[in-house]
C-alpha cells in the first residue's frame, strides 16, 4: 500500500501539542527551498514594474540585501533590468527591452507569424482611419484638441483605444522582428 505524505499544516510542539502554521508561511518556506536565491531576485524584478529598492527585492526573494544587489547586477549586466537614482538609492525594475521580449515571447506561442503580420495591417489601417477622421497624427495631438468635458465622453474612450492599439501595433511590430531575426539567424550569428 502506497502512502501519500503530505506536509503537515501544523506543527508537533515540544510538549506534544500541535502548533498551526499559516499556509501563506509553508508556501514561501517550499519556495525558498525549491528555488536558488538567483532564481527568488529574478522572479521578484519580473513581477514589479515600478522602481523597487535592492532591500525591498531582498525582503520579498528571502534572501540578503547583498544577494540581491548581487543578482540585480548580473540582470543589469545582461540588459533585463534597468536602473534609476533616488537620492542614495538605487532603484531596480525591468527593462524595456525585458518587457518586450517576454510580451514577443508570449505572442509567437500564441499566433504564427502570419497571423501577427495580419494584425499589424489591420491596426495601422485602424490608426490611419482615426487619423482620417479626427485630422490628427497622434493620440496626444487628439487629446490637445479635446475640451476638457469631451476627455471623459466617448472621445476619451477612443483615445485610450488609440493609444492602446498603438502600443499593440509596437510590440506587434517587434515580435515580427524578432522571428524573423530569428528564423534567419540573426540574432546567433
Amino acid at each position: 500500500m502506497r502512502r501519500e505524505e503530505a506536509p503537515p499544516p501544523d506543527r508537533i510542539r515540544a510538549d506534544g501539542g500541535s502548533e498551526h502554521r499559516d499556509v501563506n508561511d509553508v508556501v514561501v518556506e517550499e519556495w525558498t527551498e525549491e528555488t536558488t536565491p538567483f532564481e527568488r531576485v529574478y522572479e521578484i524584478i519580473s513581477r514589479v514594474y515600478e522602481p523597487i529598492s535592492a532591500t525591498q527585492i531582498a525582503d520579498r526573494a528571502r534572501v540578503s540585501s547583498t544577494t540581491a544587489r548581487k543578482h540585480l547586477r548580473t540582470l543589469v549586466s545582461a540588459s533585463e533590468v534597468t536602473t534609476a537614482q533616488d537620492g542614495q538609492t538605487t532603484l531596480y525594475r525591468r527593462s524595456e527591452t525585458a518587457i518586450v521580449t517576454e510580451h514577443a515571447q508570449s505572442l509567437l506561442a500564441e499566433r504564427t507569424p502570419e497571423e501577427i503580420a495580419s494584425g499589424i495591417a489591420d491596426m495601422k489601417a485602424e490608426i490611419r482611419e482615426w487619423r482620417e477622421e479626427h485630422g490628427v497624427d497622434s493620440p496626444e495631438e487628439f487629446a490637445r484638441e479635446l475640451d476638457v468635458d469631451d476627455a471623459d465622453s466617448d472621445h476619451g474612450e477612443l483615445l485610450t483605444q488609440w493609444q492602446t492599439t498603438r502600443r499593440n501595433l509596437a510590440l506587434a511590430e517587434a515580435t515580427l522582428a524578432i522571428s524573423e531575426a530569428t528564423r534567419t539567424g540573426h540574432l546567433t550569428e
